[in-house]
């Protein structure tokens, strides 16, 4: 086992980004089936955000330094892994340790990376669209024919979503928070587009739709949107949770979380099958923990699907780490698009 001391920003407290992070030394302890990537950039996800809150459950004790995924060369291999990786680029899922000079990586839990590959291109194939091709073509199975609603449409892992699902031949609706992002989503491949902040979408979609009804909901939203949803679905339709972002609105802690799940409701497993619906539930860090082969091998498909032109990123902004503070203000306002990228040096 190696022990090794690096710099990093430490979540010290729940609240605001510019009174909880603090760049300070950390120490790191690597075993014998793992690797030290030294970072040169790590991505954000709304995720961050619920951790930086206090309302992500699977986050560390305080202090801690979270982040799910970084790019950089890795500087030390374990006794386990070939000396021949030293020096090479990956692109890497840390399960947290991310917003770090230098983050400790299981041995599945990388692929290797060419040059022509930029640090933001690579950090939004990483954990968003790694998401996105999971619930799509691993967990379900998209396919023509099929009716789709990707719930914040224009974030990371909705972009995703909404290039894999219309490769597939799907009709894809995409739900926003802002016209701004109208156009982005169009790109990616939404043949219909609606604002829940100016349209009840779930009116919208029904309008959309006539006689047809939902076949997929990707929704990382939970609360009131949980019932619209499934009212939306049809036979053998599958609502599939990926986040509960509407929490983090919340301001008054446990009655917050509460009146969260008051609004999604009980679901009876007796009603889902007599209506022929599922409900499934994703999330990422239980997969890495559990399956980690799972991962790496669909991080290894959409780096594929990146280098045959098949799916195209979107980074909106690259924030020096100084910034980081504005980078989760930028995140947690609702109005990025794509992929928000943090790098250690403007080399």
């Amino acid at each position: 086992m190696g022990s090794f001391k690096s710099e990093g920003f430490v979540l010290t407290a729940f609240g605001k980004p510019e009174e909880t992070f603090h760049l300070k030394e950390i120490n790191l302890k690597m075993n014998a089936g793992q690797v030290l990537v030294e970072v040169s950039a790590f991505g954000l996800n709304y995720a961050d955000v619920m951790a930086r809150i206090g309302k992500y459950r699977e986050t560390p004790p305080l202090p801690t330094t979270i982040g799910y995924e970084v790019v950089g060369k890795i500087s030390a291999v374990g006794a386990e892994i070939s000396s021949d990786f030293i020096g090479k680029r990956v692109l890497a899922f840390s399960q947290f340790g991310g917003y770090a000079k230098h983050a400790v990586i299981e041995k599945d839990a990388f692929v290797l990376i060419d040059e022509t590959v930029s640090d933001a291109d690579a950090l939004a194939l990483c954990t968003q669209y790694v998401t996105a091709y999971y619930m799509s073509f691993y967990q379900s199975i998209v396919r023509k024919h099929d009716v789709v609603l990707v719930h914040a449409a224009a974030g990371g892992v909705g972009t995703g979503l909404l290039q894999l699902c219309k490769a597939q031949g799907a009709t894809v609706i995409a739900k926003i928070g802002d016209d701004r992002k109208s156009s982005l989503v169009k790109q990616m491949g939404a043949d219909f587009v609606v604002n829940y902040k100016t349209t009840d979408y779930e009116t919208a979609v029904k309008q959309f739709l006539g006689e047809r009804r939902l076949t997929f909901s990707f929704n990382p939203v939970g609360g009131t949107t949980f019932k619209k949803d499934m009212r939306l679905l049809g036979a053998s339709g599958k609502l599939v949770l990926f986040g509960g972002s509407e929490l983090s609105d919340g301001k008054y802690g446990i009655l917050s979380q509460l009146n969260f799940l008051r609004k999604m409701g009980i679901s009876i497993p007796a009603f889902l099958m007599m209506q022929s619906k599922s409900l499934l539930g994703v999330n990422m860090l239980k997969i890495a923990l559990e399956y980690p082969h799972v991962l790496k091998e669909c991080m290894e498909r959409v780096q594929e699907l990146f280098r045959d032109g098949s799916l195209k990123t979107f980074v909106d902004k690259i924030y020096p780490a100084e910034q980081l503070s504005e980078a989760h203000r930028y995140l947690e306002s609702g109005k990025s698009m794509g992929k928000l990228v943090v790098k250690w040096s403007n080399d």
